[in-house]
């Protein structure tokens, strides 16, 4: 069992950066895979990043690559999104989701997911 709890959301205006974290808690977490997700109002949760499990290559929905970075501290069980140049478009409810079953086909498909996250609120307005 995972426990994974968000913080670092807020609101932001167009062009700055934020970071938002993922602490976990439960056994063996460095051994799943880690990913963020988010959801705006009326849309669908929808791929945001992950970190694989087995070799730690990073993969990134194509809007948001060259701005966003996900990585991890196993020492500190967290996950964490850093999110630069942001725009209005990434104002979203963000989730933090793990699982150590998925297979890579399937790593962008929240509902593989087994651990999530409460959420945290990204706004970006200016």
């Amino acid at each position: 069992q995972v426990q994974l709890v968000e913080s670092g959301g807020g609101m932001v205006q167009p062009g700055d950066s934020l970071m938002v974290s993922c602490a976990a808690s439960g056994v063996g977490f460095r051994t799943y895979t880690a990913a963020w997700f988010r959801q705006a109002p009326g849309k669908e949760r929808e791929f945001v990043a992950s970190l694989w499990r087995t070799t730690g290559r990073t993969y990134y929905e194509d809007s948001v690559k060259g701005r966003f970075t996900i990585s991890r501290d196993n020492a500190k069980n967290t996950v964490y999104l850093q999110m630069n140049s942001l725009k209005p478009e990434d104002t979203a409810v963000y989730y933090c989701a793990a699982d150590n079953h998925l297979i890579l086909s399937s790593m962008r498909d929240p509902r593989q997911y087994d651990y999530w996250g409460q959420g945290t609120q990204v706004t970006v307005s200016s």
